[in-house]
């Protein structure tokens, strides 16, 4: 599995513009929460790892980051089972 990363999908020129650093920003926090859960992981089922992957990276962002983050959850839970199946990043 290559490493986690987020794309966004910005819908006007403010997001666009913004949209290097948030991303940088939130593959960062994505990237610490994998190996945080990856470290941790002891045989949960896929659905807790993703959730926990999800609550994991949220709290790697500054508040108000977090509460407008709504990423892709199949992207998530892609990761998830990478995790599950003890698959590399």
């Amino acid at each position: 599995m290559s490493e986690p990363h987020v794309t966004l999908e910005p819908r006007d020129p403010v997001q666009e513009k913004l949209r290097g650093p948030l991303e940088e920003q939130l593959t960062s926090a994505l990237q610490a929460a994998a190996v945080r859960v990856r470290s941790d992981y002891a045989g949960e089922p896929v659905e807790q790892v993703c959730q926990r992957l999800l609550d994991e990276t949220r709290s790697g962002l500054h508040p108000d980051i977090a509460a407008g983050f709504e990423p892709d959850m199949d992207e998530f839970c892609r990761v998830a089972v990478a995790i599950v199946r003890g698959e590399a990043p």
